[in-house]
């Protein structure tokens, strides 16, 4: 089959590579209908993995047919319709029976907890892919919502509920989202859905502020963001923010934006082990901070819902539809936020991948 492999830093190739094989009774094969490229995976792209493998398929978000299941798979079935959440669970432990498989006691290690991060679990940026333990790791897309708006979900949008969630965001409430890439455009929807006054969107991007504004949000334009949240609320500062970054200068940005008794919730990868946290600040100001890693399976029952009903409209952040073939050039206009002669818009940033036999018919 063809997919996507990590070669070295800034060396994604589209390559040959043998198709999966059922793990072991409890997997299946799922054929890749959708898949798209997340701002994680830059992380990689870069260089700053998880492991010091190479050659492994990368991508952790995708939809498709089920193909061929394991003999214990009791819930799935093949030609099921399914997403594939990013994170990774087992079918044993207490903290995957209830959901939480970002805390599964079964898998140790971010390799084994999501896809295309090493050879240890193949990524999903490929025309099929091996999932482990399906009846746990695979969810049946319902009638009406569509493999684009469920390809969203397998990461972005849940990550971003899970985010804003964990923000407490109240009625009434003032919002900062900073980042506006998928996670922090859904995280717009997501701030408003739950009954903010306000959202402040803060990226250096025109265009994602651009599509952040149509979703509602109040776009800050200004060199000092902090400056610009504190002017329009009173000297305040907002009452919740929502790192979407993972820089350290977007997390100490996100403490700063907030006021008294304000909440952080940071949902952007940081792997910086010796990041100086200003305890002071924090203290003086009665900050909440909340970090952490989004099991999707627990948030997808609310997510679908909500968008089978039409309140959420997770493809919204759907900019590019291109065959699986364009995926290097892909990762390389997404981190240079700029797209090549040959790719028509220039939003740069989401895109869906599609598997080569389906790009010819589409």
């Amino acid at each position: 089959m063809k997919a996507l492999t990590f070669h070295g830093p800034r060396d994604i190739r589209y390559s040959e590579v043998p198709d999966p094989q059922l793990i072991d009774e409890r997997a299946a094969v799922v054929r890749v209908t959708r898949a798209s490229i997340c701002g994680s995976d830059l992380h990689i792209y870069h260089g700053e993995g998880f492991s010091d493998d190479l050659g492994f398929c990368v991508g952790h978000e995708a939809v498709g047919v089920i193909t061929e299941v394991g003999a214990a798979v009791d819930r799935r079935s093949v030609g099921d319709r399914v997403l594939i959440p990013a994170s990774v669970g087992c079918t044993r432990c207490q903290a995957c029976d209830e959901g939480r498989t970002s805390q599964c006691t079964s898998r140790s290690g971010a390799t084994e907890k999501c896809y295309g991060l090493s050879t240890a679990l193949q990524g999903s940026q490929a025309e099929l892919v091996a999932v482990p333990d399906a009846d746990r790791n695979t969810v049946i897309i319902p009638e009406g919502i569509s493999d684009d708006a469920a390809v969203v979900m397998t990461d972005a949008t849940a990550t971003a509920w899970y985010r804003a969630r964990r923000a407490r965001i109240a009625p009434g409430e003032s919002v900062a989202v900073i980042g506006l890439g998928p996670i922090g455009q859904t995280a717009v929807q997501h701030a408003r859905l739950m009954g903010a006054a306000e959202v402040f969107g803060i990226d250096p991007v025109p265009e994602r502020r651009r599509m952040a504004a149509v979703q509602g949000a109040r776009v800050v334009d200004a060199e000092d963001p902090v400056a610009q949240v504190r002017e329009w609320t009173g000297g305040q500062g907002a009452h919740a923010a929502i790192e979407a970054v993972g820089a350290d200068a977007t997390i100490e940005m996100a403490q700063r934006l907030v006021r008294r008794t304000g909440r952080v919730s940071v949902v952007g990868v940081n792997q910086n082990k010796r990041y100086s946290f200003h305890m002071e600040r924090a203290q003086v100001k009665e900050l909440e901070f909340a970090i952490g890693l989004c099991s999707v399976q627990f948030e997808l029952p609310t997510l679908l819902e909500l968008t089978r009903a039409g309140r959420l409209d997770p493809e919204v952040v759907i900019t590019h539809r291109l065959p699986l073939s364009e995926g290097p050039a892909a990762y390389t206009c997404l981190d240079t936020k700029s797209w090549g002669p040959s790719l028509v818009d220039s939003s740069s940033f989401a895109v869906r991948l599609l598997p080569s036999s389906q790009a010819e018919t589409e």
